[in-house]
C-alpha cells in the first residue's frame, strides 16, 4: 500500500466508495467523477503504478471481472455502447498513478469524445516496428 495513493486508501477501506465488487485482489467502484452514468473503475488492491508494474495474476483477474460488470451494465443501464480503457503515463491521460481499468457505458449523444489523429505510416514502417517489438 502506498500511503499517498487515493486508490490504496479506497481499497484499504480508509476512504468511502460505492463498491460493486470486493475480493482479496480487486475492488470495483463507481467513479467519483464519472464521464457517463454508470462509470466504473476496477482497481487492484496491491499498488501497481501502471500496466507495466501489474502482476500477471492480477492482470488475469481483471478482464473477467470487467466482462461480468459490463454484462450487468448492459442489462440494467441499457447503454448504447461501452468503452473499456486503461491509461499508462501522463501522456496517455493517466491522472491517478495506481493501475485502474475504466468501464464506461456509452449513450448516444453523451458528449464524451476521444479525439485521435491517425498516425500515418507505411507497411514497411509497421513491419519494422513489429520486428523491433518482438525482438
Amino acid at each position: 500500500m502506498n500511503d499517498d495513493c487515493i486508490f490504496c486508501k479506497i481499497a484499504g477501506g480508509q476512504l468511502p466508495a460505492a463498491v460493486l465488487y470486493d475480493d482479496e485482489m480487486l475492488i470495483a467502484i463507481m467513479d467519483a467523477f464519472p464521464a457517463t452514468k454508470g462509470h466504473v473503475l476496477i482497481i487492484p488492491k496491491a499498488h501497481a503504478e501502471n500496466l507495466y508494474d501489474l502482476p500477471v495474476e492480477t492482470a488475469a483477474a481483471i478482464l473477467p471481472l470487467a466482462q461480468r460488470i459490463a454484462i450487468k451494465m448492459a442489462c440494467t443501464l441499457k447503454p448504447d455502447g461501452l468503452n473499456i480503457m486503461q491509461n499508462n503515463g501522463k501522456a496517455a491521460g493517466q491522472a491517478v498513478f495506481h493501475y485502474h481499468l475504466h468501464i464506461l457505458p456509452r449513450y448516444e449523444n453523451d458528449g464524451v469524445v476521444f479525439k485521435s489523429t491517425p498516425y500515418l505510416s507505411t507497411p514497411e514502417e509497421r513491419a519494422e516496428i513489429a520486428r523491433q517489438i518482438l525482438q
